[in-house]
């Protein structure tokens, strides 16, 4: 695998060398001082350029990073639709260096500014930006909770344990999983990550889709979350989820005990409601 050097200096040697690309940025985990450093960090990359299409009309340009493995880009994917203004190559190479490189037009570098603050200028030859941002990941930080937003959540859990019970109830198990998946298990992987705030402060991220929530996890809670993964049969889905129920019941307590919120309602009718149905199931 290339190291970094030699992938900075790949980098920014063509960029510096080609007359199209004004600016460099990169953005992403490289960025971000709290995150473990290893060889699976993508280079997130964007090239703010003159002439979008003279790039676009032909992938040639792309073989002087290395050999790609795969190729993914606007019109093999509806992650980037052809009408927006970026245009992304996803990008995995034979020494295993990944490069998600990204093309803006140079007009829209002052918008781009305000979309992440995670963002590193590499390379600015008109020195368009007086003042270069300093990569923070503040707006990834745990966000405290409001009222509303802690109803919703119990909400949305409570609601959509229906389906699961309703999907396991008619023996469409994908239909239960889906909906334990999709949902049910987001937001208690949510309300976990605002009793984590309650206990180590609203001041750090936890990371992309919760990572590196077991950091901050009692054991017992770690394995009593990963034991709602265990989904492949039907008595595996009802333990599933009445694990899901008790540790959502038990953090969303704790969590309305340490803001004063009001514990709603969703809890006691829904819980029986999935119990009744559970006893019907295997009667």
């Amino acid at each position: 695998m290339r190291s970094e050097t030699q992938m900075y200096e790949l980098l920014l040697g063509f960029a510096q060398n080609d007359e199209r690309i004004r600016l460099v940025t990169l953005e992403g985990s490289r960025t971000n001082i709290h995150i473990p450093r290893d060889d699976f960090q993508d280079y997130d990359i964007t090239f703010f350029v003159t002439d979008m299409k003279s790039f676009t009309q032909d992938d040639a340009w792309l073989d002087v990073f290395g050999k790609r493995l795969i190729l993914q880009k606007p019109e093999d994917m509806e992650l980037f639709p052809a009408e927006e203004e970026g245009f992304s190559y996803l990008m995995l190479f034979e020494d295993d260096v990944k490069i998600d490189l990204t093309l803006l037009p140079l007009e829209t570098i002052d918008d781009y500014l305000t979309w992440d603050k995670l963002v590193q200028v590499l390379l600015d030859k008109d020195a368009r930006i007086a003042c270069p941002p300093v990569p923070t990941d503040e707006d990834y930080h745990l966000q405290r909770p409001t009222a509303r937003m802690f109803d919703d959540c119990c909400n949305e859990f409570w609601n959509t344990t229906t389906y699961v019970v309703k999907g396991l109830c008619r023996h469409e198990i994908l239909f239960a999983i889906d909906h334990l998946n999709e949902i049910v298990r987001k937001e208690l992987l949510r309300m976990l990550s605002w009793r984590v705030g309650t206990e180590y402060g609203f001041t750090f991220s936890v990371g992309k889709n919760y990572k590196f929530i077991q950091q901050y996890l009692s054991p017992e809670i770690w394995k009593r979350l990963l034991k709602t993964y265990r989904m492949d049969s039907y008595p595996q889905m009802w333990n599933a989820l009445e694990e899901c129920l008790a540790l959502f019941r038990e953090t969303s307590k704790t969590v309305a005990s340490y803001f004063a919120y009001p514990y709603p309602d969703y809890d006691e009718k829904i819980s029986a409601y999935a119990a009744r149905h559970k006893k019907a199931y295997f009667e």
